[in-house]
């Protein structure tokens, strides 16, 4: 019997058009095993949102460069629930706050604002997809 691999949708937030990252984990998700919608570039909050309802997906998976994360992504964890993903697993990663920042104080916003994780800039995808694999109970 073959077991049901996770989805996983994948986007770039808000008005960032960075797309190279976003492939690169488009491809190490892929190839890691998992199931992966990717949205592309310039996502709302509702698309992701859309995209996990239809997909019955197991996490969202937030890219952001642009500094602009913060802002584009409060909000998300009620939206979900409001939506019926109560407690789908949320990620964020990227350049996703302005400036220079204690990424352990940028993590403390990002888990208050109800993400299960967040990554800084440069995180290799190996430390995403193995966070992934533990916090949806993936076998190798």
């Amino acid at each position: 019997m073959e077991k049901q691999k996770k989805t996983l949708i994948i986007g770039v937030i808000g008005a960032d058009v960075h797309a190279v990252g976003n492939q690169i984990l488009y491809h190490a998700f892929t190839e890691a095993g998992f199931n992966v919608v990717n949205l592309g570039v310039m996502v709302s909050q509702e698309e992701f949102i859309n995209a996990a309802i239809e997909t019955n997906a197991d996490a969202i998976v937030v890219s952001s460069l642009y500094g602009q994360g913060e802002l584009d992504c409060r909000g998300l964890r009620e939206k979900c629930d409001e939506a019926g993903l109560e407690g789908i697993l949320l990620y964020v990663g990227g350049n996703i706050v302005i400036g220079k920042q204690p990424f352990d104080e940028v993590e403390k916003r990002f888990k208050a604002m109800g993400f299960d994780r967040s990554f800084p800039p440069g995180t290799a995808p190996e430390v995403d997809i193995e966070c992934l694999k533990k916090d949806l109970h993936v076998e190798d």
